[in-house]
């Protein structure tokens, strides 16, 4: 269970003052730090140790992210188990696709050109204009939340009320729900850009679980409510989310925690928008409509799918509940792995490098610490989603069937699942470069990425429609293995440049250690012959040894790495299994 800690208690153990000699001596006498991967033998400088700093908060981060998604995906996995036998999977399809794309499209447009604008300043930032600015996410929202939620509710075919009640009545609430959230995005992105990491999982924490017991208890007690019972679900996280950072930092501000680490908000009213002679940074303001158009488009290729079957209806209600379901089975290693390693490690880029200017105009020390460490988050995401395609070919089916019974393992639901499992490698890759590729380019290189963008969100959606009416939910997973294929070209590129005239070569991880691939490819060819033979309609037992196989396939993988790969099992264990054990006894 977690609880909110204590205003000094949090703020001491993840945000030490800077200028205090024993934070720094911590840091020095660390073993991780101690012998750097990186230094080879030699201290860092001291223009670095700022560096190297946020590289340890960056790996935190990430480690908190990584227990929080986890947690997040768990409970999710096990709700949707829970409603599939108790609801029917059109009401799923609405709730999942429809009603979700509503929420984190208006949530994803109000605020996510405003985090990466915002939190590129660092924790030495204007703040008074900075919170200023993010107060801006709230009428965006409120905006983008009523014009979504009449096209929902006037524009879009209904379900039919009698298998789904309450249909227009749960699009507004979710649209409140959205603008809800929002009023924690000035305290989100400055707990973010001060560490305040345990603050994060706690409130998300929080709200997920006052969220699913609500779902739970309406579902058990008045399934008929139908959409009703996750309109209120949403509300009441969207409220504790809130209300979570809100008590926070109104006992935290003034505190003598925050005295001691000089953390820049004094008072409670400095939470909340100022007027004065500059309300607003102006570079700021620039660089985050630049990011607006940037996330626009970011979220028409990240739930492109969804696009397509709200407005074009190239699947029924209930098909769109089996593709979610199996989506969501798909992207829990992307969800709980990939995307905090790639929200946290942004924060470190974001820090570390200076806008706009190339390698070769970085500190030399910086540099050559972050090329190692976008070498190493290459290297482990490329690892994990091979594993991840290796292993879902032969298990997809089993994992369906376990998880949804016939339902899901009688439909094309495997065949779309073994997909996916391709799908993550792309996924794993893009989001890492994509990470450093964001953080180190200019307003220009932005706006004409954006370009780029533009083009491939219309040829995304035109590949979804034909891919789809061709293949079925299948077409969906094809034209996002194409769009995220061109992606990863487009941001490979850039990193290529930006190291050309360097020593270093963070792209070297993209290289394949002969050894490791022959073992991935014998550990694909006995799982999947041992599927053909032992899964899964011979009973438990061949199950078992199905499984059993796939284990010491996965083994001898995890073997091999740890013998080939020295240098990114050192990376792994310096920067974030110390942090794992801390976080356990804390």
């Amino acid at each position: 269970m977690c609880f909110l800690f204590p205003p000094s208690s949090l703020n001491s153990s993840l945000t030490p003052n800077p200028n205090s000699s024993e934070s720094l001596h911590a840091a020095e006498s660390s073993p991780g730090w101690r012998r750097s991967w990186w230094a080879h033998g030699h201290r860092a400088t001291a223009m670095a140790s700022d560096t190297t700093k946020a590289l340890q908060g960056a790996s935190t981060l990430a480690i908190y992210n990584v227990l929080l998604q986890v947690s997040f995906r768990v409970v999710t996995f096990v709700l949707n188990a829970f409603i599939l036998r108790h609801l029917s999977k059109e009401v799923l399809g609405v709730v999942n696709v429809r009603l979700t794309l509503l929420y984190s499209t208006t949530v994803f447009l109000a605020r996510e050109a405003f985090r990466r604008a915002c939190l590129s300043r660092g924790s030495s930032a204007d703040w008074r204009r900075v919170i200023n600015l993010l107060w801006m996410a709230v009428p965006l929202g409120a905006a983008c939340a009523g014009a979504l939620g009449y096209v929902w509710a006037r524009w879009l075919e209904a379900p039919d009320a009698k298998h789904v009640p309450a249909y227009p009545a749960a699009v507004w609430a979710f649209a409140v729900s959205a603008v809800v959230e929002l009023l924690s995005e000035p305290l989100w992105v400055l707990a973010q850009a001060h560490m305040f990491v345990r603050l994060r999982v706690c409130a998300e924490s929080l709200a997920l679980g006052s969220r699913s017991i609500l779902t739970v208890v309406l579902v058990f007690l008045v399934p008929h409510w139908g959409l009703w019972v996750f309109a209120l679900a949403q509300l009441m996280y969207a409220v504790v989310l809130s209300i979570c950072y809100y008590v926070y930092f109104t006992l935290y501000i003034g505190s003598t925690a925050a005295k001691d680490s000089h953390f820049p908000i004094s008072s409670v009213r400095q939470m909340f928008f100022t007027w004065g002679t500059q309300p607003f940074e102006w570079a700021l303001v620039t660089l985050t409509r630049s990011f607006l158009m940037q996330s626009f488009l970011k979220q028409l290729l990240t739930e492109g799918e969804k696009y397509i079957m709200t407005f074009f209806n190239v699947l029924n209600f209930g098909d769109q509940g089996i593709y979610d379901v199996v989506n969501n089975l798909g992207s829990m290693v992307p969800r709980f792995v990939f995307l905090p390693i790639e929200d946290s490690f942004y924060v470190f880029f974001a820090r570390s490098l200076i806008r706009g200017k190339i390698a070769m105009q970085q500190n030399e020390d910086d540099i050559a610490i972050m090329a190692k460490v976008l070498q190493s988050l290459l290297k482990l995401v490329l690892l994990i989603g091979v594993t991840v395609l290796t292993f879902g070919f032969s298990y997809s089916y089993l994992a369906l069937d376990l998880y949804g019974g016939s339902l899901l393992s009688s439909s094309g639901g495997p065949m779309l699942l073994r997909w996916y499992s391709a799908y993550v490698l792309f996924l794993a890759l893009n989001g890492i470069t994509e990470c450093f590729v964001f953080a180190a380019m200019e307003q220009s290189e932005v706006d004409r990425y954006n370009m780029r963008l533009l083009v491939l969100s219309v040829v995304f959606l035109v590949l979804s429609y034909a891919l789809t009416r061709a293949f079925g939910s299948v077409g969906f997973v094809l034209a996002n293995c194409l769009n995220m294929a061109l992606r990863l070209a487009s941001s490979l590129k850039f990193i290529a440049a930006y190291f050309r005239d360097t020593p270093h070569e963070p792209l070297a991880a993209l290289r394949p250690n002969l050894a490791l691939a022959f073992t991935f490819l014998c550990s694909w060819a006995i799982t999947a012959y041992s599927e053909s033979v032992l899964c899964c309609d011979h009973g438990v037992v061949p199950r078992l040894l199905h499984v059993a196989l796939g284990a010491a396939c996965l083994l001898a993988v995890v073997i091999m790495t740890a013998r080939t790969e020295r240098e990114l099992v050192s990376f792994v264990w310096q920067q974030f299994l110390p942090t794992f054990f801390q976080t356990k006894q804390s």
